[in-house]
C-alpha cells in the first residue's frame, strides 16, 4: 500500500510539473474602438494566434487606440498592438501624449495605412477645411492619435479649435452618432478604407469626404504623413477619387516578448494573412514584401529573425 502510495504521489507531482511545464503564455492584443479597424484586425489575430501557437492564449483590448496602445506596451500591459504614432513615442514628444521616450518599444510589421478622413454632413456648404471655422467638429476620442492628427491637420490649414463654434473628443461610434443627431457637422476619423463608422453614418445622412490637398502635406514636417487616394465609391457620398492624406500603421511588440513568441506573431500571421484579409478590407493592404519598409524604431529580434528567413532582409 506504501508502495502504491508513493508511486501514484510521485505520479502526480510529474503531472503537475509537466502541466508547470505547458502553462499557457498569453498575449493582449491592444487594438481601438470597436467601430474602427484596429479592432476587427486584432480579433482576427487573436483566433489565429490561438490556432497556430502552441499554449497561447490571448484577449483582445478594445482601447482609444495608438497612443494608449503605445503607452501600454511601454509599461507590459500588452504584448501586441496596432499603432500609427510609432515615431513620435520613440522619439518621447510630449504634445503628441508621449513625455518621454518609450524605449521598450519594438515593430513586428508595417502594416497598411490609416486614411485621415474629414466628413461631413452634404447641404452645409463646407467643401474645404477653411469652411469648417464656426462650425462643430469631432476631433477623436481625448489623447489618442486620431486627435493628435486633427491638431496636425487643421494646423497645417490654418485653424486651431478655437476657430470652431464646439469641439468635442469622441470616439467614431459616438461622433457618428452625433452627426445623425444633426449635432456635429463634421468628424475626423483616422482609420483603414471603408470603416465601420463612416459607412453606418452614410445609411442615416448624405455625407461627403473633404479633399486634402497636397499644398496642405507640404505644411506637414513630419514623414509619417503621406499623400493618399480615396478610392470613389468606398462610401456613399463620394463618387469620385479623393485626395487625403495618409500615415503609415505599424503592428508593434514590446522587448519583454520572447524571440521565439515574436517570430511566431509575425510569421502565423503572414501564414494566414487571407484569414486576416477577411475581417477587414483594410488587410488587403498588408504585404510581406513591403512589411519592413520606412520603420520609425527598431524591429523586434523575432521579427527580424523572421524577415531574415523569408528573404525579405538581408545579412
Amino acid at each position: 500500500m506504501k508502495k502504491s502510495k508513493l508511486i501514484t504521489a510521485a505520479a502526480c507531482i510529474a503531472m503537475g510539473m509537466t502541466g508547470a511545464a505547458k502553462a499557457d503564455t498569453f498575449l493582449n492584443i491592444l487594438t481601438g474602438g470597436t467601430s474602427g479597424v484596429y479592432y476587427p484586425l486584432g480579433v482576427a489575430l487573436s483566433t489565429i494566434y490561438e490556432d497556430t501557437i502552441p499554449d497561447v492564449r490571448t484577449s483582445v483590448q478594445s482601447t482609444k487606440a495608438s497612443v494608449e496602445n503605445l503607452n501600454l506596451l511601454q509599461t507590459g500591459r500588452g504584448e501586441v498592438a496596432f499603432a500609427d504614432s510609432a515615431g513620435r513615442a520613440w522619439r518621447g514628444e510630449a504634445e503628441a501624449g508621449f513625455p518621454k521616450p518609450l524605449d521598450n518599444l519594438r515593430v513586428l510589421a508595417a502594416v497598411y495605412p490609416n486614411y485621415l478622413q474629414v466628413v461631413v454632413r452634404d447641404g452645409l456648404e463646407i467643401n474645404s477645411l477653411a469652411d469648417l471655422a464656426g462650425k462643430r467638429v469631432a476631433v477623436g476620442a481625448p489623447k489618442s492619435g486620431t486627435e493628435l492628427h486633427a491638431r496636425t491637420i487643421f494646423g497645417a490649414a490654418g485653424l486651431t479649435y478655437d476657430d470652431f463654434s464646439q469641439v468635442e473628443y469622441l470616439s467614431f461610434a459616438e461622433s457618428v452618432q452625433l452627426m445623425k443627431n444633426r449635432q456635429l457637422d463634421a468628424a475626423l476619423i483616422s482609420s483603414g478604407l471603408g470603416v465601420a463608422a463612416i459607412r453606418d453614418l452614410s445609411t442615416s445622412v448624405d455625407i461627403k469626404i473633404l479633399p486634402l490637398p497636397a499644398d496642405l502635406l507640404a505644411e506637414i514636417e513630419d514623414p509619417g504623413y503621406v499623400t493618399a487616394i480615396l478610392p470613389a465609391g468606398t462610401y456613399d457620398g463620394n463618387p469620385e477619387d479623393t485626395t487625403i492624406i495618409g500615415v503609415k500603421n505599424y503592428l508593434m511588440s514590446q522587448s519583454d516578448v520572447s524571440e521565439e513568441l515574436a517570430y511566431q506573431m509575425v510569421k502565423q500571421m503572414f501564414d494566414n494573412i487571407e484569414r486576416l484579409r477577411s475581417s477587414h478590407s483594410a488587410a488587403d493592404q498588408i504585404k510581406l514584401e513591403t512589411a519592413t519598409e520606412g520603420l520609425p524604431l527598431p524591429l523586434h529580434p523575432g521579427a527580424e529573425r523572421f524577415y531574415l528567413e523569408a528573404g525579405i532582409l538581408t545579412q
